[in-house]
């Protein structure tokens, strides 16, 4: 495993020789929420408690807490590759972003 997952965020795993502790931090979101423990089960419930406090922390400003994924992205390819791809699937049928979610998936799939 290399993320922790508790309600719908991933927690990183990582080591500090220097410090001798297991740290971490909430990833794929823009906050910054880190935590950290001496051991791996510690490292986890300080991870659910980063994730419950961060979501608390938010009701209380009144502010909506970053997700980790939205289901959409914007992506820089440059003219001449976005007109390629456009052209490509034109070319067979699809949408653009039909086009780039077939390719997206088929790759993250081969590499599980």
């Amino acid at each position: 495993m290399t993320h922790f997952n508790y309600k719908n965020y991933q927690g990183s795993v990582k080591v500090s020789i220097e410090d001798h502790c297991l740290h971490g931090k909430i990833e794929f979101i823009s906050d910054l929420v880190n935590y950290e423990a001496d051991t791996v089960e510690q490292l986890e419930l300080e991870f659910r408690k980063a994730v419950d406090s961060y979501l608390e922390t938010c009701e209380q400003v009144g502010i909506e807490p970053k997700k980790p994924f939205k289901g959409s992205f914007n992506i820089r390819i440059g003219q001449e590759l976005h007109e390629k791809a456009a052209k490509r699937a034109n070319d067979i049928g699809k949408s653009l972003n039909d086009y780039i979610k077939e390719i997206v998936k088929k790759d993250t799939e081969s590499h599980v």
